[in-house]
Formats: structure tokens, sequence, C-alpha cells
């Protein structure tokens, strides 16, 4: 009996997980290598924490002339961005370390910057991971209502003109998350697939002291010893948190809103058992594999499908691991999307919002969608 295409993609998803996986823990094994952080890991999450509590310390010290305090707020931006997606993202994967302490250490530096990492870690690691790009599912494509990320999204007028302001709206993306983005998932009864959603006492309770005190760091205490008025220390907030969030914002839309990549509907979401590997696959996107410093400042995202594959191994190992999941992938056949710059995943994006802009576009049939041929002998 011909096996339905559900039967087939799950065959081929399995051969294809089973194969990947052998081969990397071969490569770990053949190399002494641990799955973890490495020397050059560490020198980077030393060198990211400095710029970004550097360029605080050297704020509120007073010793700047005004301009060099909002040139150090810019730095900031880029130093909470990349301890973001450098650090705080394996720590909060548990890929950091092998101990689950040292990853919940690291890991709150993520609390530092304002957001809070138990929420993420639902979020992110057990929703996004899960159900990626399942509109109804992924809070990822979810990031304002202004702003639809997935053709399953219900269409508004405004969604026309998105691609005019949705990289300023990626730029506030992090003034969100501070003030607003964590009290409602907190507060939200149901989060994704969770329903009636409940959250450990203690978890509240640091919700509300790390906030506290990220408000009192980032606020009170400039205000109370810098000679600035209130507007100019508005202008030096927002351009923190503006470049951090613009840098976070269009990295994650380039993993997964791109045009090589397939958006699934809700319903479809029962069909992922058995098949996840291959799915993940259909859904991410790599770019840029060559450019070394975006990669170290990025945390590997730009390797976002092994990441998605192998999410509790340190990104520092991505680069090798790429070219064997991609020789896998075009031996069984199975999707490998990757573009090969920053710019033209840029632009990508950006013809997407064009096109999630436009309420008569459809994505093609799923039995249209063309994957390469699998090598044979």
């Amino acid at each position: 009996m011909e096996m339905t295409r559900e039967q087939r993609e799950k065959q081929l998803s399995q051969d294809f997980a089973r194969e990947v996986k052998a081969r990397v823990n071969d490569y770990f094994e053949q190399n002494r290598l641990s799955r973890h952080a490495n020397a050059a890991m560490i020198i980077k999450t030393v060198v990211l924490v400095a710029l970004y509590f550097g360029s605080y310390g050297l704020i509120v010290s007073g010793l700047l002339p005004l301009p060099w305090m909002w040139f150090f707020c810019f730095v900031m931006g880029i130093g909470m961005a990349g301890i973001g997606f450098s650090v705080t993202h394996d720590a909060l994967h548990g890929a950091y370390s092998a101990s689950p302490r040292v990853n919940r250490l690291i890991g709150c530096f993520f609390d530092t910057l304002g957001a809070n990492g138990y929420i993420w870690k639902i979020t992110h690691n057990a929703i996004h991971h899960t159900y990626t790009n399942i509109r109804g599912y992924d809070e990822d494509l979810e990031v304002s209502p202004l702003i639809r990320l997935s053709p399953h999204t219900p269409f508004k007028a405004i969604h026309r003109f998105q691609h005019l302001f949705a990289f300023l709206a990626y730029s506030m993306a992090t003034v969100f998350w501070v003030f607003v983005k964590d009290y409602k998932y907190f507060l939200q009864r149901d989060l994704g697939p969770y329903r009636n959603k409940k959250h450990p006492l203690f978890e509240w309770l640091f919700l509300i002291i790390s906030k506290t005190s990220y408000y009192f760091a980032m606020i009170v205490v400039p205000l109370l010893v810098l000679d600035i008025t209130w507007w100019q220390f508005g202008i030096g907030f927002l351009t923190l948190h503006m470049t951090g969030g613009l840098i976070l914002g269009v990295i994650f839309q380039l993993a997964h809103v791109v045009e090589p990549t397939e958006h699934l509907q809700e319903h479809e979401a029962g069909a992922l058992k058995g098949a996840w590997m291959l799915y993940q696959m259909r859904t991410t996107n790599n770019f840029a594999r060559s450019n070394r410093l975006l990669s170290w400042y990025v945390g590997g995202l730009n390797y976002q499908i092994e990441h998605h594959l192998f999410p509790r191994v340190c990104h520092v190992h991505y680069r090798q691991l790429s070219p064997i999941v991609e020789s896998l992938a075009a031996k069984h056949g199975v999707p490998y999307h990757s573009l090969p710059t920053l710019w033209q995943a840029i632009r990508s994006h950006y013809r997407m919002l064009k096109r999630f802009g436009d309420p008569g576009y459809a994505p093609p049939p799923r039995d249209q969608v063309v994957w390469a041929d699998p090598v044979r002998g």
C-alpha cells in the first residue's frame, strides 16, 4: 500500500534525524570536544559583558561630557544585543555549560538587561522551538498587532504599509519588553499551546525584584547622579533600546520570516509528531555563514538551522556542524535554506513584509513546494 504524504514525511524526517544525530555525535567524540562553551566563548562573554556594563559605569560616573554619554548609550545597545545573542541565549537553552547551576547564573544576565529568563524559556525554548512559524502557537510571530509576520495572521488595513514602518517597530521591541511584554505573558491565561498557565510564586517574586532593580539602575540612578534634564535622559534611554531592539528584532526575523521558509496553520501542529526535524528544516533559514564577525556577534544565530536542531549545543560549534547538516540534507532530499549574505537576508525579509501586507497574497500549496532531490547511491 502506498504511503500518504504525512507517512512519507515522517519516514524521511526519522531517517534524516537518525543519521544527522549520529554524525554530530561522531564529530564531538572523534575531536574530543565538549558540546558546551570553550575558551573562546568565555572570552566573548567577558568582552560583551564588559562592553555593556563598562559603558554604563562610564555614563553614571559623571566624568563624560553629554555627547560622550550619548555615544556610550549607543555602545550599550550594541552590548545589550550581543549579550542576548551570544551569552544568555546559550545559557537559557542549557548550552553554555554542562552544569545547570552555571547556566542559571549566566542566564541571570538576561534579567539584568530588563527581560525575564523564566518566561523566555517558555515562549522561546518550549513554544517557538517546538511550533516554529505556526501562527497561533509561535509567540515570535506576535511582535506587534501592527505587523503581519505570517500569511495566516488575520489581515488589517495597517498591514499594507508594514514594510514602511516594521524596522522602526523592531527598534522599540526591547522598550516594550522591559515595560510590558513580560508582565503580559505572566498575566496571560493561555500561552501558545499551554492553557490556563500558572507560574510559581518564586518566579513572580523574581520578576518583581529583577524588574524593580533594572528600573532603579537604569532610570533612578542616572537621574539622581547626573546633571541632565529628563528629556536628555529620555534620548539616551531610547538610544540604548532602539539600537539593541533593532539589532535583536532584525536578526531574529531573518531566521524564519524570509522567502525560503514555510508557514504552517494552527491545525497543522498535530502533524508534526514524528516529523519534527523535517519541519524545522522547512521553517528555518541560515544566512551569511561566511561572515565570521557577524557570527561572532550574533552568537551563531545566522546558523539558525543548526541551532534549532541542536539547541543544547553551544553556538561556537555551529560553523563546524553546518557542513555536516547541509550534506545530509542533500543526501536525504531535505530542504536546507541558506541566504549568502546579511543584506540578501534583510532584503528577503523586506519582500516578505510586502507580501504579507497584501491581503490577496497566499503561500503556495505544500504539494507545490519544491525540495532538493535526494542523492542516490
